[in-house]
């Protein structure tokens, strides 16, 4: 069967008779929303067509009509819009917001995130999440080549003196995620800004680990409320 009459056939279906792969959403889970059309992500707006059309007929008619452009599409009214049938007011509005998120979306900068090579910027990064802990807890961050955070990842909360950490889970995170970087954090509530025999040991043995794995452990930080101790900065990495 040619892919055209493969479309024609699907089209004479309702989605939810269409094999998995071809179902918008479950595309989308499957391969990204980069496998999808604009009409197939147009029409999980919409979530349904009308009586002749799926939601993706729907939205590819709509679409063509307006040159396929998003940005024609953007610019109609909510009447012009509700004159297809199977688009009430609710879908218009919802095709709008999407049109007007994406423009917004291309019209915005992302926010320069600091690179975590440095504990000061360790610090500031975690400083607010720990501050006011009662029970010292632990975090890995996980960390692209060129130091950009990926993800924060609590390992452990424990008592008021020391907290567990498990090294396959910190290797185990740090794989899932593809990070080649990782830094390692905890506080003190006490105060005390010293690393205990146990920090130095868990150290020393995700340190190993991470020599194994080749995954460069950038620093251990112990964070106090206004300081912080750097295993980098004190020769012990």
């Amino acid at each position: 069967m040619s892919n055209t009459e493969r479309d024609d056939s699907l089209h004479r279906l309702r989605v939810k008779e269409w094999a998995k792969e071809d179902r918008p959403r479950e595309k989308l889970m499957m391969k990204g929303p980069e496998a999808l059309s604009n009409a197939e992500l147009l029409a999980i707006l919409i979530g349904s067509g009308n009586s002749n059309e799926t939601a993706v007929d729907l939205m590819k008619r709509m679409l063509r009509d307006n040159k396929d452009s998003l940005a024609m599409l953007g610019k109609m009214s909510i009447q012009e819009m509700m004159k297809y049938n199977g688009i009430g007011e609710a879908k218009a509005i919802t095709l709008l917001a999407a049109c007007e998120l994406g423009k917004r979306r291309q019209q915005s900068s992302m926010p320069e995130v600091p690179k975590l090579d440095n504990p000061q910027n360790i610090y500031n990064l975690m400083h607010p999440i720990m501050r006011d802990l009662k029970v010292e807890e632990s975090y890995v961050l996980l960390l692209k080549t060129n130091f950009q955070l990926i993800s924060k990842i609590k390992l452990s909360q424990g008592g008021l003196v020391e907290t567990a950490v498990d090294v396959r889970m910190v290797l185990k995170e740090a794989l899932l995620a593809g990070a080649t970087v990782i830094a390692l954090v905890h506080n003190h509530p006490s105060g005390n800004i010293k690393p205990s025999r146990s920090d130095d040991t868990l150290t020393n043995h995700i340190l190993q680990a991470c020599n194994t794995m080749r995954i460069h452990l950038v620093d251990h930080v112990i964070i106090t409320d206004g300081n912080y101790y750097s295993y980098r900065e004190n020769g012990k990495l």
